[in-house]
């Protein structure tokens, strides 16, 4: 890739993203973590108000924009792809909302573009998750926004049901089942759940904090993933 094309990137990776670290924006882009602070110093010099420093993370200053993009058709291809595999596995409004996203990104591409995006032969049967976890699935990306509290009736692998109040933290998709990262108030400590083994739910009118020890930075960090 060239240097031209790589900065480029960056300032799109970083536009898309709340706090873009250089380990993460190097991972992206196949580079050492020491180009990307070479990278980013030359965009800063250039006049792009990117903002942050190395060892905590870049975002990029308000007011700054670029030109609208135009995709290929392999990269609408990729987004056709994977909206349809996608829809099989989120919750209804999360699939409702990504149709009709990609609707939009369909309607102002070229033709001929648009016709090979449209006629992809990848499809997806939507029987990946029963209704109930579907259903659940929303609820809880609802409470992680929110951050507000849940009480959970669980079930685990030997039949035994436990109840749990939990600050629920993220859901992550494993192929075949969603998992549910969570900081659990009776175990003091992280706790995975499998959400198509909650029997019941209950959004908490209760709210909880960004702790320190708490937090899912934390949780990806005690277990050993990439920082998201």
């Amino acid at each position: 890739m060239r240097r031209a094309d790589r900065l480029f990137q960056i300032v799109q990776l970083i536009r898309g993203r709340r706090l873009s670290t250089a380990a993460y924006l190097a991972r992206r882009l196949e580079v050492s973590e020491r180009t990307i602070y070479h990278d980013v110093a030359q965009l800063q010099h250039q006049g792009v108000p990117i903002e942050g420093e190395a060892g905590v993370g870049y975002r990029l200053g308000a007011g700054f924009e670029l030109p609208p993009l135009m995709f290929t058709q392999d990269e609408a291809k990729s987004l056709v792809a994977s909206v349809r595999l996608a829809q099989a596995w989120l919750d209804p409004a999360l699939a409702r909302e990504a149709e009709n996203a990609l609707g939009k990104i369909l309607s102002v591409l070229p033709d001929t573009a648009r016709a090979a995006a449209e006629s992809l032969a990848i499809y997806a049967p939507a029987f990946g998750v029963e209704p109930v976890t579907r259903q659940h699935l929303q609820t809880l990306r609802e409470a992680v926004a929110a951050r507000r509290k849940l009480h959970i009736a669980y079930r685990d692998p030997q039949e035994k049901t436990s109840q749990r109040t939990i600050h629920p933290l993220g859901c992550f998709f494993w192929g075949k089942v969603w998992t549910l990262a969570a900081w659990c108030e009776a175990r003091r400590d992280f706790r995975n759940f499998r959400v198509d083994r909650i029997q019941k739910l209950e959004v908490l009118e209760a709210g909880f904090r960004q702790e320190t020890g708490k937090t899912l930075a934390d949780f990806l960090r005690q277990v050993g993933a990439p920082a998201l």
